[in-house]
């Protein structure tokens, strides 16, 4: 196990009933920014609990974010922001609105030309606006991290930064928000969860015991929670599992000093960058290829998986291997998340077309040990059509 720092000071107040506490975490005197979506927590209760607990703050509304959130939409709120004096920037929604919140943050403060260089250049944040957030959909884990991924739409791109300094101060976590959510962003918020946790883990032995058997338990939990609340929201227990682990699965803790992979995130990203498809989705469809093309530095981690995870044994090497992807994707189908790129009327051509962006972006030669370049990027995609 590698030298690492672990940071995260985010606190958590989770639970029923919640909200009502943030009048407490947010610095007295602040102008408060509040920002969200489309509108579906005006629906569902989330909004008026909000409101009422802000209600002896100065706040103002920024809403319309979108689902992937954009570059050009963020950089209308630093207009609302330096018209209005904000001072605090409050999130409510998922991660997608948690992300777009972080980097607005970011950007505020910003002393370059174009904030856009924080996603381009990987400039370095060094300060920005305090960040709360009330969280509405469980998937990303964003409300627990220091991480962000925003799109350009002119540019049909998709790039992420991380930064301590975009850290919220607070995070709400009501389980009973998972009620009013749609069947397909709880299936989606089960399988991006399950691979945050597999990016952090499915790739050499260090022996970084506590981090393994933290990110077994998880993906255990998404695994027998996870059909439990896609059949039945109102299941308050099954809720709170999904949501912690969600958590869980993404702020520092089972990847610190160990090796990650990202790879499949970053060749999900130009999915959905051309084609729109939901981000839980293009996961589904990347990661069976990277376990497959990238087996051989995997094995090892593949097969503790297999015995760990899905209690598969008694075969050889390359049949464990085999039977831990047909696991994996099984799981992925049971969730109602479709894994080839047919299921979305994506062409295979998209493979070549995917590794030359990133090869012009200098996106290659990426993994725990950098062996996927662009003839990785095109087998793992070519595989899952």
């Amino acid at each position: 196990m590698k030298n690492f720092v672990f940071y995260n000071h985010t606190k958590i107040l989770f639970g029923k009933d919640q909200i009502a506490a943030i009048a407490g975490e947010i610095p007295a005197d602040s102008r408060i920014l509040l920002i969200y979506g489309g509108g579906s927590i005006k629906n569902n209760g989330v909004y008026d609990q909000v409101i009422d607990a802000i209600s002896e703050f100065e706040y103002f509304e920024f809403e319309g974010i979108e689902p992937n959130p954009s570059y050009e939409k963020c950089m209308e709120a630093l207009d609302v922001i330096d018209e209005n004096e904000i001072d605090f920037l409050l999130a409510v929604g998922g991660g997608s609105v948690i992300d777009a919140t972080k980097f607005i943050a970011a950007a505020a403060f910003f002393e370059g030309e174009y904030p856009w260089e924080i996603l381009s250049h990987s400039e370095e944040v060094v300060e920005a606006m305090p960040i709360g957030t009330v969280l509405t959909l469980p998937a990303t884990g964003s409300e627990m991290n220091g991480n962000s991924v925003i799109s350009r739409l002119e540019y049909k791109v998709k790039l992420a930064f991380s930064s301590p300094e975009v850290m919220p101060l607070f995070s709400v976590l009501d389980p009973q928000v998972v009620e009013s959510l749609p069947k397909r962003q709880i299936e989606n918020g089960v399988v991006d969860a399950f691979v945050h946790v597999i990016e952090q883990y499915l790739t050499y032995p260090v022996d970084g015991k506590v981090q393994d058997r933290m990110a077994e338990g998880i993906m255990l939990t998404l695994i027998e929670e996870g059909s439990k609340v896609v059949a039945d929201p109102t299941n308050y227990n099954a809720a709170s599992n999904y949501m912690w682990s969600a958590t869980m699965a993404l702020n520092y803790l089972i990847g610190s000093g160990v090796p990650q992979d990202w790879s499949t995130h970053n060749i999900g990203h130009e999915i959905t960058a051309l084609h729109g498809v939901d981000h839980a989705r293009t996961l589904a469809i990347v990661l069976p290829g990277t376990m497959k093309i990238m087996k051989d530095s995997k094995k090892d981690k593949i097969i503790q998986y297999a015995e760990r995870v899905w209690g598969i044994s008694g075969k050889s090497d390359d049949e464990i291997v085999d039977a831990a992807i047909k696991k994996t994707v099984d799981f992925f189908e049971s969730m109602g998340v479709k894994t080839r790129l047919r299921d979305y009327n994506i062409p295979v051509t998209i493979a070549d077309e995917i590794a030359e962006r990133m090869e012009q972006r200098g996106d290659v030669n990426i993994g725990e040990n950098k062996l996927v370049g662009t003839d990785e990027i095109r087998k793992i995609l070519e595989g899952r059509y």
